[in-house]
């Protein structure tokens, strides 16, 4: 293998390296790098001289890369990222700065977060409007690839164990998490219920009518994978999306539904509500923030992990 000659390396070639990787396309490098499928190839032939490897062969539609390329890959990716973030949030000032963030997230994070994040705004940083939308998914990778949110709050167990073992693979990460959070979840149900005045029973549950918190629509969550694991069920009779319905459907209802422990003060109700601790182990919720790593507004997305960060320990002192 030739000694590589870093002084000479044009560094272009990283940037077209790190596309191709991310894209597996010469066709769709190309696209997002504003150049030619030729010029592509060319850098690409250049930096293989240079290295002293294929880096990538072709597959199908696409290429895959050598290992020689999935090993180079993190570490260019990541000198690309410090680069750009070196010479870019210099220019990033929240008191003066002018941007709109959009943000991601369920009902509750939003009830938990957003009002400690309202003073934030106001005091720190008074040109920034953030925009929250409705989360809808447990896995918001297409939404931040896609531009449609700039950061995602919320629970995403199976996202960050994909992300973990891409990482053990060797490939470059598109998206960082930072955990905001911890919560736990319990049983409510209406004041006067048959099942408040007794310690909730794990036959009890899963006999009764339940509401379910689904984002997708789909009627099966957490809480149904935890009971399939101990071979039960519950009946799910109604599913909406959005926690504060839940707590003033059940309010008014023999119905019951489980919400996050620290929401239930959220829905201005808790005088109407009975809570009781699940009857069953189920596993802490995580609240993550996700983003991806190459968006537009990396910047103003830096100063707004740090002002949900501070928002949680606002909320959760």
């Amino acid at each position: 293998m030739p000694a590589l000659n870093f002084r000479s390396l044009d560094l272009n070639l990283l940037r077209v390296f790190d596309e191709v990787m991310a894209e597996r396309s010469l066709t769709r490098a190309a696209h997002k790098l504003a150049l030619t499928q030729p010029a592509v190839s060319n850098a690409l032939r250049r930096l293989r001289e240079a290295v002293g490897d294929d880096l990538v062969v072709r597959s199908g539609q696409g290429v895959e890369p050598t290992p020689r390329a999935l090993a180079l890959w993190p570490a260019v990716r990541d000198a690309l990222t410090l680069l750009q973030d070196s010479l870019a949030p210099g220019v990033f000032d929240p008191a003066t700065a002018r941007s709109t963030l959009v943000l991601a997230m369920a009902d509750a994070t939003a009830g938990t977060l957003v009002p400690p994040l309202a003073r934030i705004i106001e005091q720190e940083a008074p040109g920034i409007a953030i925009r929250v939308v409705p989360l809808t998914t447990r896995d918001p990778r297409r939404l931040l690839e896609d531009g449609a949110a700039d950061m995602a709050v919320g629970y995403f167990p199976f996202v960050l164990a994909d992300l973990t073992a891409r990482a053990q693979s060797g490939e470059a990460a598109d998206f960082d998490s930072r955990r905001l959070y911890e919560g736990q979840y319990i049983c409510v149900m209406r004041k006067g219920h048959p099942l408040a005045a007794a310690p909730l029973t794990l036959d009890a549950f899963c006999d009764a009518r339940h509401l379910l918190v689904s984002f997708s629509g789909r009627p099966f969550g957490f809480i149904d994978e935890a009971l399939a694991a101990l071979g039960r069920k519950r009946r799910v009779v109604l599913t909406v999306n959005q926690f504060l319905t839940a707590g003033h459907a059940v309010a008014g209802s023999d119905l019951l539904t489980v919400l996050p422990r620290h929401f239930v003060p959220v829905t201005g109700i808790t005088s109407a509500l009975a809570q009781s601790p699940l009857p069953f182990d189920v596993p802490t919720v995580h609240v993550d923030a996700l983003w991806h790593r190459r968006g537009p507004q990396q910047a103003a997305c830096h100063w707004l992990l740090q002002a949900l960060a501070r928002s949680a320990r606002s909320a959760f002192p």
